[in-house]
């Protein structure tokens, strides 16, 4: 596959997962559906493109596929009514966990920046 190719795969990959998202957003929203569903299924979605990408030897992205897999697991201990305060770990852990994770994400453009 060409460089071209890839990067015209590439596109059309990410403009079907925002074109699913938003039908999906749609229908949960239509159907009254709730946090729980709607949560999973973006999950759902997002884990779904990054398999797309890895099934046509595209570069899966590691921010997608660790996004899909919280956005399930936060769809699931919603429908199964989870609550992080019975968890074994300190309810103050995930918003935590969140912040750093943002400020990892905004560091490494500032590490990965283009010289000049």
């Amino acid at each position: 596959m060409t460089i071209e190719t890839g990067q015209v795969l590439t596109r059309m990959l990410d403009t079907v997962g925002w074109g699913l998202f938003f039908i999906w957003a749609g229908i949960v929203f239509l159907a009254n559906a709730g946090w729980g569903v709607g949560l999973l299924g973006t999950g759902v979605i997002l884990l779904g493109a990054q398999g797309a990408r890895g099934y046509f030897s595209l570069t899966v992205n590691r921010f997608g596929l660790m996004l899909g897999i919280f956005f399930a697991m936060a769809g699931i201990f919603r429908l199964l009514d989870i609550h992080l305060d019975k968890a074994p770990i300190p309810a103050w852990a995930l918003p935590i966990l969140l912040i750093v994770l943002g400020v990892a994400i905004l560091a490494s453009l500032w590490l990965h920046r283009p010289r000049d």
